[in-house]
């Protein structure tokens, strides 16, 4: 089966059943998404596929094949994403673990909408747990991040 992930494709011999999620971590290498739940409830497998918010975990590998798939890694390889900037300079994270879920879903958010309301980020991001609790932290990166692409 060929994936195009991060712009680049890749042939992987997988059971069209596997979840990509593990297709990605143990066949492709890629293990910046997160395995939380394992029934897309917590958010941390977030990835994009054509641009939209999907849940790695549950999301079989051939529902993914002739997509552009986006993870973590390719959002913007040098931390780039006026996401990433906010996330580092608000200092939102705390664990970590479930960052890079949750700045995918904030990038697909901003490719949306350029200035997001209080109410569309609890919206957009009410998909991703995050233990430690940095909630508004994430939702005040989630402004910054708007500034930023703005510029």
């Amino acid at each position: 089966m060929r994936l195009t992930i991060n712009g680049t494709d890749h042939d992987v011999d997988a059971d069209p059943n596997m979840p990509l999620l593990w297709v990605l971590r143990d066949l492709v290498g890629l293990t910046g998404t997160k395995f939380g739940c394992g029934m897309a409830q917590c958010g941390a497998c977030t990835l994009h596929v054509d641009g939209t918010p999907q849940r790695s975990c549950v999301l079989p590998v051939s529902a993914a094949a002739g997509k552009k798939i986006t993870t973590i890694e390719g959002l913007s390889p040098d931390g780039s994403h006026p996401v990433q900037m906010a996330w580092a300079e608000l200092d939102v994270v705390q664990c970590g673990y479930c960052q890079s879920g949750q700045i995918m879903s904030a990038a697909a958010l901003l490719a949306q909408s350029r200035k997001p309301t209080d109410a569309q980020i609890d919206q957009a991001m009410a998909g991703n747990i995050c233990r430690c609790g940095t909630y508004q932290r994430i939702r005040a990166a989630v402004h910054r991040a708007a500034e930023l692409a703005a510029r």
